[in-house]
């Protein structure tokens, strides 16, 4: 009787769990990309004044190399600093800085 009784247990138990739904939990997320839009070639001169306030502002030592400008406004900005380190960065016109 007992072998009845826990195989009947045993039986029951798995079914339920293979009857269990998968639940989706949705939080709040922001995720700021890079528009995909070819970046042509642009003078530094011809930078907005705050994406050239937030070089001078986060990256006081930089020299801007190169920069380039994307149909949505974006721009990709190739930096030096003073210790020959290059590194390449993304801003908005209004110099918020975009996640690659």
């Amino acid at each position: 009787m007992r072998k009845l009784f826990f195989g009947i247990a045993i039986s029951l138990t798995s079914l339920t769990a293979c009857a269990q739904e998968n639940k989706i939990v949705k939080g709040d997320s922001t995720e700021i990309s890079v528009a995909q839009d070819k970046f042509s070639e642009i003078g530094t001169t011809e930078l907005p004044v705050a994406v050239t306030k937030a070089i001078d502002t986060y990256y006081p030592t930089a020299v801007i190399n190169k920069a380039f400008v994307n149909n949505s406004q974006q721009f990709k900005l190739e930096i030096v600093m003073d210790k020959g380190k290059r590194g390449t960065v993304y801003a908005d016109k209004d110099g918020d800085w975009i996640e690659r």
